[in-house]
């Protein structure tokens, strides 16, 4: 078993970053500009968002926090994000999901500029990733995909099970492993809640992506020899006896899938940091898009 380790390569990424600012610096150029919109004080989302602006601070990055009341309504919201898409100082941002129950996330993420939209969910982007055009690809595949070509995991003619069909992971991941290329050229099945006899697909699976959320879901009598896991699920387990009061875990049950598997990401230190470092690969992107357009 090999473990894919996304803190180091994350960090790896995050050090090629930092030299690419540094030269842009060196120039007297502008510096890539990260925005933040948080509503609420969710507290993952309080952890994600701030593990990106220290990300940001470490690589040379501007970065900007918006962080609203839980209240905020939804008319006050698509004010921030015009004021975004209107200043030409921020290269791209994020609004942080989950958004309060009274705003319609649908709505917020269609007012995104496409051109500034790091997360990748606009459907400008996530359309043009369908047909492999340039776009912003949604940052946690996109970090996958980086995992699997910096540690040479063979995909092609592989059979790749993916549990969930989210935008965010599922649905977006399965077209990236199904286009040509590296990491890619796979024959992709797709998984949800309603897919019967689930054991059997994963049984045949050469590579499973798993984002379903469900703790220790996928189990080791569900998987073949060398499989290659990619645990993207993230569960805070309530545990008292544990000083936070919790311990975070996977949809994978590491211990007994890692017995059989060839390659597996862990949880914490798997999947998660990628996405941040894919975030702060979006914004340079976005800068050298406006900075093209500029000259």
């Amino acid at each position: 078993m090999k473990i894919l380790d996304g803190k180091k390569i994350s960090n790896q990424i995050k050090d090629e970053i930092a030299v690419e600012v540094e030269q842009i610096k060196s120039k007297g150029e502008k510096v890539p500009h990260l925005a933040a919109v948080l509503v609420g004080n969710d507290g993952a989302s309080l952890t994600y968002v701030g593990s990106k602006v220290r990300s940001c601070k470490k690589i040379g990055f501007e970065s900007t926090l918006i962080h609203l009341p839980e209240d905020t309504s939804e008319e006050e919201l698509l004010r921030q994000v015009q004021a975004l898409n209107d200043n030409p100082e921020i290269d791209g941002y994020i609004v942080q999901l989950p958004l309060p129950k009274h705003i319609d996330e649908q709505k917020v993420l269609m007012a995104v500029d496409p051109d500034k939209d790091v997360d990748g969910f606009h459907p400008t982007n996530f359309g043009k990733m369908a047909l492999d055009m340039e776009s912003f690809i949604p940052a946690t595949p996109f970090g996958i995909m980086e995992l699997l070509r910096r540690y040479d995991v063979e995909t092609s003619g592989k059979h790749t099970v993916v549990i969930g069909r989210s935008h965010i992971v599922g649905r977006p991941i399965s077209i990236l492993m199904s286009q040509k290329g590296k990491a890619a050229d796979s024959t992709v099945t797709i998984t949800h809640s309603r897919t019967k006899d689930i054991k059997a697909l994963t049984l045949q699976a050469d590579i499973i992506v798993s984002a379903l959320g469900v703790p220790n879901f996928l189990k080791a009598d569900m998987v073949k020899e060398d499989v290659v896991i990619i645990d993207v699920g993230i569960t805070r387990v309530p545990d008292e006896s544990r000083e936070r009061g919790y311990y975070i875990t996977g949809d994978v049950d590491f211990e007994g899938v890692g017995k059989k598997a060839s390659f597996i990401t862990p949880v914490p230190g798997g999947v998660g940091p990628m996405t941040i470092a894919m975030l702060l690969k979006n914004t340079l992107l976005a800068r050298e898009r406006h900075q093209s357009r500029k000259a």
